[in-house]
């Protein structure tokens, strides 16, 4: 036999490149059939596998279109193509509107391996924020590197959003909270199939960040939830804090039924007209659903369901639960950042006509900028409360009132982590934290310096995932790489033991982060060091709005 060396030099490249192609693929069996994923690579150079854009419900359209969500269907035998995105939930956006889809209910599967003869992993499923009504799972907005260098199973997930996951009637046409019971949805996906992908179903770490962060408390809460997780993580985000929970919002309803030509009454021609019409109308009436300026910020809100035939997520309003004891009891870490939404602050005082608003009204506009209940005799109490002690009854200025206005937009998510930290530690182990470090990438830089104020909200998830149209994939010789390693591996080490201390770790040595109780009040910051305070966050702020807004009162008696 004659060899030619170059055909046997080109048959060799083949096979080569054959080779890496089937490495660089997998085929996961479960037992809604086959699922073909994809090999990455974590910020390190890690290998991981991606499964993306899985259906874990049916599309929610058509008759399904706010209801509660349906199990997905079997594919099987067919391999369902997970290597590449899925969808987002419909949303405003400038340059994704080819991602909208309502066939969304899709998550996200990424391990480092899928072998379960090598142990299961822990598992981290992820919710992500967006006031209800904002951004998804793809991996713009939640990449795998950072925490993939971590050995567990991340879980992402999308779940309704705007009044397509959130139309709440107080009847069965629309009962509220589809978005939530989607997520429940999700979580039962991980129990029946996370194994198959490494993953650990009795030993599930729920964490979310602001909306999401909110969702991961009510999940403790919620009847529909028991059972599916066993730890919580809430960053910048509560379900408890100055506004109330109702069991409609029916004035919402109505205000989407007109601005898509629909009747307002009675209820069931309502829903059945909203359910003619097409995804992206809701898209383009996004705007117009809020009162002005895309205020309030939390427009679309979870209900309590007082009645219905179907499941319900939310039986009682959560004030009640956090005082009964009407909650998961598991291990919680929560916190904020130093300076929240100050960039909202910038915003609004540098406008002129939003300026003119406070000045000339405090007692009307604040209340709809900062959730608390409009048009009472208490109401305008509490208004001119909150001008006395931040700004001692002055004419609001730019830039001269930045500072007191920045304190007050970041107490808004201030006292939602204080509120429920305080209520939530009475029953349960909670860490407690202050995420500090001013970073050189940001949600918010100052359009006259170009510079970065400090730790805002969202600012921490950049390091614990990567958002590569915010930041570059950091490496090891950034600044940034302590700080990723340190959250990662304190999130990692509380997702694996309830305990985010590791004494045998290079990073967390020192770390000696203790529980948090009433009367130390400690808690983890997290800046250029990981640095253990006590007295609280804030607390002086705190104490203000914990007298204006006192438990008793928050509870809704009127639903």
């Amino acid at each position: 036999m004659v060899i030619i060396p170059g055909i046997c030099s080109f048959a060799l490249l083949i096979f080569m490149a054959i080779s890496r192609a089937e490495e660089a693929n997998i085929v996961v069996t479960t037992t809604l059939g086959p699922i073909r994923g994809l090999q990455m690579e974590t910020r390190l150079g890690n290998k991981l596998w991606s499964f993306r854009g899985i259906r874990y419900a049916q599309s929610p359209e058509g008759d399904l279109r706010f209801q509660n969500p349906r199990p997905v269907r079997a594919w099987k035998p067919a391999i369902f193509d997970a290597t590449t995105e899925g969808p987002m939930c419909p949303q405003i956006t400038e340059n994704r509107r080819v991602l909208l889809s309502e066939d969304c209910l899709r998550l996200n599967v990424f391990t480092r391996n899928v072998d379960a003869a090598k142990g299961l992993k822990p598992v981290v499923v992820y919710l992500h924020p967006g006031g209800f009504y904002l951004f998804s799972a793809i991996s713009l907005d939640a990449g795998p590197q950072n925490f993939l260098d971590r050995d567990i199973v991340l879980v992402t997930l999308n779940y309704r959003l705007g009044s397509l996951g959130f139309l709440a009637t107080g009847t069965e046409d629309a009962p509220g909270n589809m978005g939530l019971k989607d997520q429940v949805m999700a979580l039962h996906w991980v129990q029946q199939h996370i194994a198959k992908f490494g993953g650990d179903p009795n030993s599930v770490t729920l964490w979310g960040y602001s909306a999401g962060a909110m969702s991961v408390g009510l999940h403790m809460m919620s009847p529909m939830s028991k059972g599916l997780f066993h730890r919580a993580i809430t960053q910048s985000g509560s379900p408890v804090a100055q506004y109330r929970y109702n069991s409609n919002q029916m004035h919402l309803a109505q205000r989407q039924a007109r601005l898509l030509s629909c009747p307002v009454e009675p209820v069931r021609d309502m829903v059945k007209c909203l359910r003619t019409k097409p995804m992206l109308d809701f898209v383009d009436s996004t705007f117009d659903m809020f009162e002005f300026d895309m205020n309030p910020g939390l427009n679309w809100m979870p209900v309590v369901e007082l009645h219905g035939c179907q499941e319900r997520f939310l039986v009682e309003d959560p004030y009640k639960s956090l005082l009964r004891g009407n909650i998961q009891k598991m291990p919680l870490i929560t916190g904020i950042t130093e300076y929240e939404f100050y960039y909202g602050a910038y915003d609004t005082l540098r406008n002129a006509t939003e300026r003119q608003r406070f000045n000339e009204n405090f007692a009307k506009f604040a209340p709809i900028y900062f959730f608390y209940e409009r048009d009472t005799p208490r109401s305008q109490r509490i208004s001119e409360e909150i001008r006395s002690f931040y700004f001692q009854n002055t004419t609001l200025e730019f830039p001269q009132s930045l500072q007191r206005f920045g304190e007050m937009y970041a107490d808004v998510v201030g006292f939602q982590n204080h509120r429920f930290l305080n209520m939530a530690s009475k029953h349960m182990p909670v860490y407690s934290y202050q995420f500090t470090y001013k970073g050189r990438y940001s949600t918010f830089r100052n359009p006259e310096t170009n510079q970065t104020h400090g730790a805002m909200h969202l600012d921490e998830l950049w390091y614990l995932l990567y958002l590569p149209e915010v930041t570059p994939l950091f490496t090891q010789n950034d600044p940034e790489n302590d700080t990723i390693e340190r959250l990662t591996r304190m999130w990692y080490e509380f997702a694996k033991k309830s305990d985010p201390n590791q004494p045998m770790d290079e990073y967390l040595k020192n770390l000696k982060w203790p529980l948090y109780n009433d009367r130390k009040k400690p808690y983890l910051q997290i800046g250029n060091e990981l640095t253990v305070k006590q007295n609280g966050i804030f607390l002086e702020r705190m104490k203000l709005w914990d007298r204006l807004f006192p438990i008793e009162d928050m509870i809704n008696r009127n639903l």
